[in-house]
């Protein structure tokens, strides 16, 4: 009866300790108890027959145990196929070197340059008859603007035309008296006169047209147009005064009507301002504790509402603003597109020193993991988390001093999503 209440006893273990291992020690001390070997048909069986020393480590994971993603790897690594990099926007670039520059961020205010603008001023005495151009229009450097009439320039073009046909006159009868008093025709004392007389007349031509000239007219010109005038009596053009542009740009603004009596004391001085917009000046004013750091030629960035542009500095004033303490600085700004409008307010930042590194990566490059710095830098397979010790930075990049190579490709954009599926991986690694 013992014998096969044993052998029930052992038929039992064997069971139970394949299903449940958790009871084998029950069983060991039951076979000790009935004068059986514990170790004899308990560890017989085969997926059972593991020491209480070494656990059992299925291939799978058990019930209700987390099973791993495909992004996941070894530690330190992100597994990820291209088209899941692609899919959630992590973009890849090449770690270069590069400048690192720091600045200082000064308000200021848009100019027109002062080297574009200009004026189309009156010199003469008159009354505005004619206004060719509105405000708002293009102009070439040359082109009529405006035609005054003037008595003034009339008077002027008049003693020049005079002065010409009287010029004409003299030098025929002194060519006359010359040729005479070479066949003894005529005495010395005739021909002296008549030389004395052409040089006179010579003297007031050059008079006459020294005060074209100062009027702004051209003595041919004006010659030229009598001419014209002689086809065209009615059409006269004596009185006629014609105002140039100065430079090329666009009028900008209009200070008189038809009709305006202009030269006068008191009468406007100019009909038209003329701008070039092309380029504008940025006036800043950089307090003294920033000013040692600002230099001629030095880049600007400059913006406003989203908008930014690069210009440089210019000029930078040895002379300080005795009420504010700041020194003026003048920055020349592109303005293509003349979206950069003069009066605007804007934000500068002007920068005060550069240095070249070997490699620079862009701060949203770096993720910290542990305390520690680190990049992620491709793989064949994902990424791979990288430890790097930074040096110098500005605003937007740091130096890499040591950690990562110049050409080797690393995670710029959304690098967080790495950091996440590196945290969850290494997570489960832990369990």
């Amino acid at each position: 009866m013992r014998i096969f209440l044993t052998a029930a006893l052992v038929a039992a273990g064997v069971l139970v300790g394949a299903a449940v291992p958790a009871v084998s020690d029950f069983v060991r001390d039951v076979l000790a108890s009935a004068g059986l070997p514990p170790t004899a048909p308990t560890f017989a069986a085969g997926p059972a027959a593991i020491s209480p020393e070494e656990p059992r480590h299925d291939e799978g994971h058990g019930h209700g145990e987390h099973a791993h993603s495909e992004t996941e790897g070894e530690e330190g690594h992100v597994k990820m196929t291209a088209e899941q990099i692609q899919g959630q926007d992590i973009k890849v670039a090449k770690a270069e070197g590069g400048l690192l520059s720091r600045h200082i961020l000064v308000p200021g205010t848009i100019t027109t340059d002062a080297d574009r603008i200009a004026r189309v001023p009156v010199r003469v005495v008159g009354t505005v008859s004619e206004m060719r151009k509105r405000l708002g229009d293009d102009v070439r450097k040359g082109d009529v603007v405006a035609v005054l009439d003037s008595r003034e320039v009339a008077d002027a073009k008049s003693d020049y035309l005079t002065a010409m046909v009287q010029s004409d006159l003299q030098k025929v009868n002194f060519e006359r008296q010359q040729r005479l008093l070479a066949s003894a025709a005529a005495s010395q004392a005739a021909y002296d006169n008549a030389k004395a007389t052409f040089q006179e007349n010579q003297l007031r031509v050059d008079l006459a047209r020294q005060k074209l000239s100062a009027l702004g007219l051209n003595a041919a010109e004006v010659a030229a147009a009598q001419k014209r005038d002689e086809a065209t009596p009615n059409a006269s053009t004596l009185r006629q005064y014609e105002l140039r542009a100065p430079i090329s740009g666009r009028i900008v603004e209009r200070k008189v009507d038809v009709g305006t009596a202009v030269g006068k004391e008191g009468d406007p001085a100019d009909v038209y301002t003329v701008a070039d917009l092309s380029t504008v000046w940025i006036e800043l004013a950089v307090p003294t504790s920033d000013l040692d750091e600002v230099r001629e030629g030095a880049q600007v960035t400059v913006n406003r509402g989203g908008r930014s542009e690069r210009g440089k500095v210019v000029f930078v004033s040895p002379l300080l603003n005795a009420e504010t303490r700041s020194a003026r600085v003048v920055v020349s700004l592109p303005n293509k597109d003349m979206a950069w409008r003069p009066g605007t307010y804007v934000t500068a930042e002007v920068e005060t020193e550069t240095d070249r590194v070997p490699v620079r990566v862009a701060k949203a490059s770096l993720q910290t993991v542990e305390g520690k710095r680190v990049v992620f830098v491709r793989t064949g397979e994902g990424f791979e988390k990288r430890e790097v010790e930074l040096g110098r930075s500005d605003d937007d990049a740091f130096e890499v001093v040591s950690g990562l190579k110049p050409g080797e490709d690393i995670a710029v954009a959304n690098t967080f999503l790495l950091k996440a599926e590196l945290g969850k991986s290494e997570a489960d690694h832990g369990h």
